[in-house]
């Protein structure tokens, strides 16, 4: 007869305290005291779905275990016993946790269902039940709490552990295939530090700069690339005041690493995100709309009328441009490789589209609009000549990229004839202190939730598929923001 077990409990600790412990499928040994030891087989990741763990009970049973789900966003798992000198037959147990928001407590909910022989039914079930989960439950606290050893020694358990994780590194400059996932062990944040479980990361243009070494000293090698992201907070370092665990948070940061599903920063770094922001969404939109954001207030200063040129108008930022310069009563240009960008460039504010692939643009800029008074590009060397045509007398152009090759140094006498002005600036000293990086965030934030700006158009890849994500971008392939589910 089919029996099932059902416990639940709250846990005096944020959820992602508790879940940075159950989602690790090798951990039980070290909180829950009913397991001697446990191995993952196959020298497989503790968190791949589909791994075994091998472990012994304290009696001498042994169980063989297999993950069937691990859900970071739900915060749940599934598996099975694949073998056991336990006969629990048809066994398949679910863990999930809901956090208890008003209190910053977490829900624990632990069911199974399972065969036994006959007459046992009873037995088996109470073992399940009280000797498995409730027991489990009151473990567990202890473990969070810092307790003594399970075991029976004195020495405390420490509450901040190293989590296995995954990240993206780059062991040599080149092409995408240079990007390569590995497990690690994610240390304790240090003093200043927290440690974040990350659950989307942007990707963007500068990732792909950083992987092929034109700036080397922002990704030493090896390294890991990535400057933003959103996820929660696991714990925090020592003397950090005002985030704690479980707070939902975003980041954008000078320092290169945020391709990796748990990361250290510093605790400056961090950004609150409100309730209708997901992470998706703030991961995509953060670093980009911040860089929309001083394109339009302080370095274009973009008014009604101002003719602006926004060269790859469907991408990340050129969206976050259009839409921006439009509501500011600009006229916008965009130029996009596709029909089906030109047309998502027009519903973003675009007036006019001009469609091309070999970078000549100039001639229908002036057509149009007898020349930009602002240009912001990313395009580099390949558009070098083209730009410096579109441009209207006084105009600016800003040199943010150079996707199709580094911009050759620019005379300045070739700016002369218009009496035009060329700059080329770093996102990040557009947010020098942390009241800039929270007065540009929040106005992302609020455009996002107030619907000024529309849910970005975001294009998803498993984080160890971070290489695919580079090359649709270097291939112009893509339209929208990329971003890494971790």
């Amino acid at each position: 007869m089919l029996q099932r077990v059902v416990r639940s409990t709250v846990i005096d600790a944020p959820i992602e305290r508790v879940w940075a412990v159950l989602r690790d499928f090798n951990s039980h040994d070290r909180w829950h005291d009913v397991v001697a030891e446990s191995r993952i087989e196959g020298g497989e990741r503790s968190d791949q779905v589909g791994c075994v763990r091998s472990f012994t009970l304290q009696d001498g049973h042994r169980i063989r275990e297999q993950l069937l789900t691990l859900d970071d966003r739900e915060y749940r798992s599934t598996y099975t016993i694949v073998e056991a000198t336990v006969p629990l037959q048809r066994y398949v147990a679910t863990v999930t946790l809901r956090p208890v928001t008003d209190a910053g407590a977490t829900f624990w909910h632990w069911e199974s269902t399972f065969d036994t022989p006959p007459g046992r039914e009873r037995e088996l079930r109470d073992m399940v039940a009280q000797g498995v989960y409730e027991a489990g439950f009151a473990n567990l606290r202890r473990h969070l709490a810092g307790a003594a050893d399970l075991r029976g020694g004195a020495a405390p358990m420490p509450v901040a552990l190293p989590l296995a994780a995954r990240r993206v590194v780059v062991a040599a400059y080149g092409g995408a295939d240079v990007l390569r996932g590995e497990a690690f062990d994610a240390p304790p944040p240090g003093p200043g530090e927290v440690r974040v479980r990350q659950r989307a990361i942007g990707v963007n243009y500068l990732d792909v700069y950083l992987r092929r070494g034109f700036i080397p000293a922002m990704l030493p090698l090896p390294g890991v690339p990535g400057m933003e992201a959103a996820g929660s907070v696991i714990d925090v370092g020592p003397g950090v005041h005002g985030v704690s665990a479980g707070d939902r948070v975003a980041y954008l940061g000078p320092r290169a690493g945020a391709y990796a599903s748990v990361r250290n920063v510093p605790a400056d770094w961090l950004l609150r995100l409100p309730a209708a922001v997901d992470d998706d969404s703030a991961a995509a939109t953060l670093l980009k709309g911040v860089t929309a954001d001083y394109l339009l207030r302080d370095l274009g200063r973009i008014g009604r009328g101002t003719r602006l040129l926004v060269h790859a108008a469907a991408g990340g930022v050129g969206l976050l441009l259009c839409a921006g310069a439009a509501r500011l009563g600009a006229r916008v240009i965009g130029t996009v490789s596709t029909d089906e960008k030109a047309r998502l460039a027009r519903a973003q504010g675009c007036d006019e589209v001009i469609v091309t692939r070999d970078y000549r643009f100039a001639d229908a800029v002036q057509r149009l609009a007898g020349g930009a008074d602002v240009i912001v590009d990313g395009l580099g060397d390949a558009a070098r000549d083209e730009n410096l045509a579109a441009l209207a007398a006084r105009g600016h152009w800003i040199s943010l990229g150079q996707a199709s090759g580094a911009l050759q140094a620019l005379d300045p006498d070739a700016l002369l004839a218009k009496s035009a002005s060329f700059s080329r600036p770093v996102v990040f000293a557009y947010m020098a202190t942390r009241e800039e990086r929270q007065a540009r965030a929040q106005r992302v934030w609020d455009a996002l939730a107030d619907g000024t700006l529309g849910r970005p158009l975001i294009e998803r890849h498993a984080l160890d598929a971070a290489a695919q994500a580079h090359r649709r971008l270097e291939q112009r392939a893509t339209a929208g923001a990329l971003v890494l589910v971790a």
